[in-house]
């Protein structure tokens, strides 16, 4: 018997629903602001706030294990990457000393400082790492440059200020979620940059031995610029931020088909005020784009051509497991799971 058009055309139409968020919101045991996640996996998941505050959960977030790092109840611990169960990086923002670099081996249980900032005018930003080990940290500029802090094996890191194209005047990151800096496959890698006179994207395509620079059409000037990096392969990204002081108004959206060679604005999402964090969530078959701010959260199932809103209240970061699992942060240790239907 052939198959009805009817039933062709319902099936199509099925495939082609978007994927919608279901949010949970959970207890971490902290009242800390968190400002970063890393999720090694669906059910594996590290998050990072103030106050030295740290947590783990081994369970997809029903229970969590959180705590201060000692001796670090001073710093912020604004980005953090972890690879395993028990292997974690944080990484603490601040001007001097009060940028630094802890690592764990044992789920968070014990802490080594591999890294703390000897410059009193640098100011760490974010943090990344390709899979085999390989990582960077970069700071605000210092004399026209921009430090950058590497490591060849995930313990040793090395400062270069040459590494990176000379920075434009005032030009800094964003230590807001995490996300300024990222990483993709085994080579490629991108930073977002401000509060210069323009906002730009840094890219490299050989694991960051070689790095240039693009302008990006974002608002600009002051505390504007952009602030948190997607990217879904090595072609396909996002840029986003905003105003964080919220004293300029413009695109807070760019869009890249080329690697970050060219960009082109964007949708804005539907929350005011600045973008802090974003990421891609992989679906299925469907990639959405996640953007989150203290204006609440947003999603685009078009690459940030068109966005919905997601959720009301404040968040700082977002992070995604390979599945689509996600959590998204926020102030007074606030964190809520994300699943999809």
């Amino acid at each position: 018997m052939p198959t009805s058009p009817l039933i062709i055309l319902l099936a199509a139409a099925l495939q082609t629903v978007p994927p919608r968020p279901v949010l949970l919101t959970q207890s971490v045991g902290t009242t800390a602001l968190l400002q970063a996640v890393s999720a090694v996996d669906a059910t594996h998941v590290w998050l990072s706030g103030h106050a030295g505050t740290f947590a783990r959960s081994d369970d997809a977030g029903a229970t969590w294990f959180s705590s201060a790092i000692a001796g670090s109840a001073h710093l912020q611990w604004r980005d953090i990457h972890a690879t395993s169960p028990t292997s974690a990086w944080v990484m603490a923002a601040g001007n001097g000393p009060a940028s630094a670099i802890h690592a764990t081996r044992d789920g968070g249980r014990t802490w080594t400082v591999q890294h703390v900032n000897a410059d009193s005018a640098a100011f760490y930003d974010c943090m990344a790492f390709w899979p085999d080990g390989r990582g960077f940290v970069f700071s605000d500029a210092v004399r026209g440059r921009m430090p950058y802090i590497a490591t060849e094996n995930g313990t040793a890191w090395t400062v270069s200020l040459d590494r990176l194209p000379a920075a434009v005047p005032n030009e800094g990151g964003f230590a807001a979620s995490g996300s300024c800096a990222l990483t993709l496959g085994r080579t490629h890698g991108w930073i977002a940059t401000g509060a210069g006179t323009v906002p730009r994207v840094l890219r490299t395509m050989d694991g960051g031995r070689n790095w240039s620079a693009a302008e990006v059409p974002l608002v600009r000037g002051g505390a504007s610029g952009g602030t948190s990096l997607a990217f879904r392969d090595t072609l396909h990204g996002a840029v986003l931020g905003g105003s964080i002081d919220n004293r300029a108004t413009g695109p807070r959206t760019a869009l890249t088909r080329d690697g970050g060679l060219t960009w082109q604005t964007a949708g804005e999402p539907t929350f005011a005020g600045a973008v802090y964090g974003a990421a891609y969530a992989h679906v299925g078959d469907a990639w959405v784009l996640v953007a989150v701010g203290p204006g609440g959260a947003s999603l685009s199932h078009d690459d940030g051509a068109t966005w919905l809103p997601m959720a009301e209240g404040a968040f700082w970061s977002v992070g995604f497991a390979a599945d689509g699992t996600g959590w998204l942060v926020g102030p007074q240790g606030r964190v809520v799971r994300v699943r999809w239907e």
